[in-house]
């Protein structure tokens, strides 16, 4: 049987949505909390692992929304610690793409593929807006069928839908992108929020406050006893609020129960929510052989299967010398590899590199393959809402059930599936309980102060009969007088009005 405890607040999950929540309520007074994290660190999908010599970001890797009149506010966070970054330009992905013979698409022929997808997209977009309206749609967008259309139209959904429907990230902070690149890795802006509130040693956080590897399988939420957590090894933890701070994958799967159910409303909106997996595979080579030039960072590959190992970066702009190469793989596909073992996806991968660039390049020497889809404790990358979205969906989906509130770049109407969205969400969250807990102290006062208008003049009157006169009183008399207290404080505890307990007395 696991231990016990009490706390004011609960956090379950040490993301960077969880830890911005905590901070708030830290900053304003609220130290009696509890953050329940399931795995072994903190930053949630904002991870770095070593590789190939180097640190290499494995979920979040990009500030995205850098340039604009408003500061993206992860943006001040990397300026403030240092974060080293390099610029990321896409411009170019488009007209570097090769064919299965390792021939470079002509670039009028990648421009016009280019433009059609977007049209294409433009009008489904339309012929979606004409349905909810209930009206007949008028064309059908065609669909892609050769490979160069299946990669343009990979890279313009699975990466670039802003020329398509406006994003907010780059309409409020900027269009430009920098790729994290630095050894204390992305992770560290998590980490410095989290010192600024929670006791370290030598580096590493050891304030009881945070307790790693508790997963998180019930909630309870009593009737007026706080809210219940229970973890898998038996800890059982108290608290009168909860702030929940998980991917909307872990609340679309059974990891955690909840007693009782969430709401119809809850879980509709939940599950209208759709999970992206965005899988990055990092390869590691003895020597370089493809093109290091300016423009040639990010590079294509078409096949007829749509996303088959189709977006490639080499990581030689960050990290000079480092000779690796990344592909991005995303949903369906993402899936595919992470059930299989990383040689197999090593020897696919292989066959599509020598496509491109001859059969005489050497074997990869090192490989790492990401598993969000498979992580219980993700489920998925980030989260993603159809465009047509209704704002009463956002509303439903960040909002309190009893004392459970909910956080996460999820949560964001404007920054969702983006690393400020999570950041933000968690700041707005710990704001709203902050206001919760204020107002039910206030509530708490006021009734207080209800009570005491009631009780003082009962005590004053209470004393008075009490009082030892000069004379001696009779048996009679001190009857009275106890008889008379008592039918007062019966009245009092029977919660009845002023003046009536008043005319009770007299």
């Amino acid at each position: 049987m696991g231990s016990s405890s009490c706390h004011s607040v609960i956090i379950v999950g040490a993301g960077i949505s969880g830890i911005s929540a905590a901070k708030v309520l830290a900053e304003n007074g609220v130290t009696d909390i509890v953050i329940l994290e399931a795995s072994d660190r903190i930053g949630g999908r904002i991870r770095k692992e070593e590789f190939g010599d180097i640190s290499i970001e494995i979920g979040a890797g990009w500030v995205a929304g850098v340039g604009g009149k408003t500061s993206n506010p992860v943006w001040e966070l990397a300026n403030q610690s240092s974060l080293r970054t390099c610029f990321s330009d896409y411009s170019n992905a488009r007209y570097n793409i090769y064919d299965q013979s390792g021939k470079i698409i002509p670039s009028e022929l990648a421009a016009a593929s280019y433009d059609k997808a977007v049209n294409s997209a433009i009008q489904e977009l339309k012929n979606q807006e004409e349905a909810n309206l209930g009206n007949t749609i008028s064309e059908i967008p065609s669909s892609p069928k050769t490979p160069i259309d299946l990669a343009i139209d990979f890279v313009l959904h699975d990466f670039e839908m802003a020329e398509v429907e406006p994003i907010s990230t780059y309409i409020e902070y900027g269009d430009e992108e920098f790729l994290v690149a630095d050894e204390r890795g992305y992770e560290f802006l998590v980490y410095k929020m989290a010192e600024s509130f929670l006791s370290t040693c030598q580096g590493k956080i050891v304030d009881n406050r945070l307790q790693l590897n508790k997963v998180v399988g019930e909630i309870i939420q009593g009737s007026s006893n706080g809210t219940t957590v229970k973890a898998e090894d038996g800890c059982v933890y108290k608290a009168q609020y909860v702030i929940l701070s998980v991917s909307v994958g872990v609340l679309q799967s059974d990891l955690i129960t909840f007693h009782p159910p969430l709401p119809e409303w809850k879980t509709a909106a939940i599950m209208k929510c759709e999970v992206i997996v965005y899988t990055k595979i990092f390869l590691k080579f003895p020597y370089k052989f493809w093109s290091c030039q300016h423009g040639k960072e990010f590079f294509l590959y078409a096949h007829e299967k749509r996303g088959y190992y189709t977006f490639w970066q080499h990581m030689e702009n960050a990290y000079p010398g480092s000779n690796i190469l990344v592909v991005t793989l995303t949903n369906e596909e993402s899936k595919r590899v992470e059930s299989q073992s990383d040689m197999a996806t090593l020897n696919e991968v292989m066959a599509v590199l020598r496509n491109m660039f001859g059969s005489d390049i050497p074997t990869a020497t090192q490989i790492f393959v990401p598993r969000w889809w498979n992580n219980r404790f993700q489920r998925g990358s980030y989260s993603d809402y159809p465009i047509l979205s209704k704002h009463q969906d956002f509303i439903h989906i960040k909002a309190p059930v009893g004392h459970i509130f909910f956080t996460g770049e999820h949560t964001s109407e404007k920054f969702n599936g983006y690393v400020h969205g999570g950041y933000l969400s968690g700041i707005e969250t710990g704001k709203t309980l902050l206001d919760e807990m204020r107002r039910v102290e206030e509530d708490r006062i006021d009734m207080e102060s209800q009570r005491n208008f009631l009780l003082d003049p009962l005590l004053s009157l209470t004393e008075s009969l009490t009082l030892t006169s000069t004379g001696a009183v009779s048996d009679f008399q001190k009857w009275d007088d106890i008889s008379t207290v008592a039918t007062s404080r019966l009245f009092l505890n029977n919660n009845t009005s002023s003046p009536v307990t008043q005319e009770a007395i007299k």
